[in-house]
């Protein structure tokens, strides 16, 4: 039996796994990634050679400090590292892994997830469409082939990756015909001043970014629907903050609202949740350190939507905490703790700055697909919370939203704002969907083996 398992290899995990090695634990890290980076430090396939500063842009110094350090440790045999293995399951001290051995179970005493987060979407008509990808999905493109995803593109949504990923596209030579942000200005101004009071250079930095895009730039829109035919999406329709109606011509549409933290694997721990309304969605509860209970710590993405920065630090203070309850010299948390709760601020002014629409949402069209997996729409939803209540588990079961592949990564959310305003009620009284095993698609050769062990 492992003393503590990590899953995740991002920032957070990889902190935490250094901060466990120094101590003289030697961690498992599970990952489904090829190589440890996460979605942030994304590295390239072998023999895919791109300059750090064209994939990390002002971060490729800390990436490649991170990558190296967590490298060496693994050569050293200080850390031991299973890579593009998936979690399926947790249970009783055991975790249930799908790799390249197989499946296979791993017992371990303590837990430290650093699973990350996703991009969060909004259901537009069209969006379903292939050429229709989320702003995570075209930055991983960029950073690990050189690809754009696209010859003429459309990016939608809010947040910073908006913004620096049409920044990236733009300085690779794709051709960005139009940046569409459904924040409006007055709402980013007084939400940036509360940002640039807290890390003014980071502030500083995005506003350069903006000035980057030039007129491809518009703030405040609403949108309307993505146009497409046989081939993918030919044109986004949408409405300046003016009231003015737009048609933008395109072969590739990228959309994303900030992200949802990726929480199944710690509702199956046994993390309990609570709703949080800067972040607009239920995030697992948690202390100073990451812990969400006994030998369950938390850390990065998957608990505070933070960025790339402050993971780090949740790593080690997740690492610390576990270090600490193991009665083991562990290291003087103080400054890091006041680090990151300079980082909060900034992600809760910058969330009121860049905010989820969920008036646009509980307004969405009944013809317009909610959940891709299963082909429900914001119409079928809507009926079939008439008859089952408002409460999102009995809609799940009684119409299906939120029971394929994704398991309501993309659909919970926006779900659960239909559901509110079809029962004139607030979203986080409509509850969270229960995760449930596998928590990934599962090739049935893994469950066949696992049945038979």
């Amino acid at each position: 039996m492992t003393r503590v398992l990590i899953v995740g290899a991002g920032p957070a995990g990889m902190r935490a796994a250094e901060t466990l090695a120094t101590a003289g634990i030697t961690p498992v890290v599970v990952d489904e990634g090829a190589r440890a980076g996460g979605q942030i430090y994304r590295r390239p396939p072998r023999g895919f050679s791109r300059r750090p500063e064209a994939l990390y842009g002002s971060e490729a110094s800390n990436a490649i400090a991170l990558h190296q350090c967590f490298d060496a440790l693994v050569t050293q045999n200080r850390v031991e590292y299973r890579a593009q293995t998936s979690v399926l399951g947790l249970r009783d001290g055991t975790a249930h892994l799908s790799g390249p051995a197989g499946y296979e179970q791993i017992g371990f005493e303590r837990l430290i997830l650093a699973t990350g987060a996703m991009d969060r979407v909004v259901p537009i008509a069209g969006w379903q469409t292939g050429g229709v990808y989320t702003l995570g999905a075209m930055q991983i493109a960029l950073k690990a082939q050189g690809v754009a995803l696209g010859r003429q593109i459309v990016l939608l949504g809010t947040g910073p990756l908006l913004t620096l990923l049409a920044v990236q596209l733009v300085q690779s030579g794709a051709d960005v015909r139009a940046v569409l942000d459904t924040s409006d200005m007055c709402g980013q101004v007084r939400g940036g001043v509360a940002m640039a009071a807290v890390r003014p250079w980071v502030t500083l930095r995005g506003l350069g970014l903006r000035r980057q895009l030039g007129r491809r730039y518009h703030a405040g829109i609403t949108p309307l629907r993505i146009e497409t035919d046989e081939q993918g999406p030919t044109a986004v329709h949408w409405r300046d903050a003016k009231g003015t109606q737009h048609v933008t011509s395109c072969d590739a549409v990228g959309m994303g609202w900030h992200l949802r933290a990726e929480t199944h694997l710690s509702d199956l721990a046994g993390a309990q949740f609570y709703w949080d309304e800067d972040f607009v969605q239920w995030l697992p509860e948690i202390d100073g350190f990451g812990r969400a209970r006994a030998n369950l710590y938390l850390a990065g993405d998957s608990a505070r939507l933070l960025g790339a920065d402050a993971a780090e630090i949740a790593g080690r203070l997740a690492a610390t905490a576990c270090l600490r309850d193991m009665h083991l010299a562990a290291p003087d948390p103080i400054a890091d703790l006041r680090r990151i709760d300079r980082m909060e601020r900034f992600a809760r002014a910058m969330q009121r700055a860049f905010p989820w629409p969920a008036n646009m949402v509980r307004q969405t069209e009944d013809h317009t697909v909610l959940c891709r997996c299963e082909g429900v729409t914001a119409g079928d939803l809507r009926q079939t919370a008439d008859w089952s209540g408002p409460e999102a588990n009995r809609a799940k079961s009684l119409g299906r939203v939120g029971m394929g592949r994704c398991q309501g990564r993309y659909c919970q959310l926006a779900g659960a704002e239909v559901i509110a305003a079809q029962a004139a009620m607030r979203t986080e009284d409509v509850g969270r969907l229960r995760s449930q095993a596998p928590v990934r698609p599962v090739p049935l050769s893994a469950l066949i083996q696992a049945s038979s062990d």
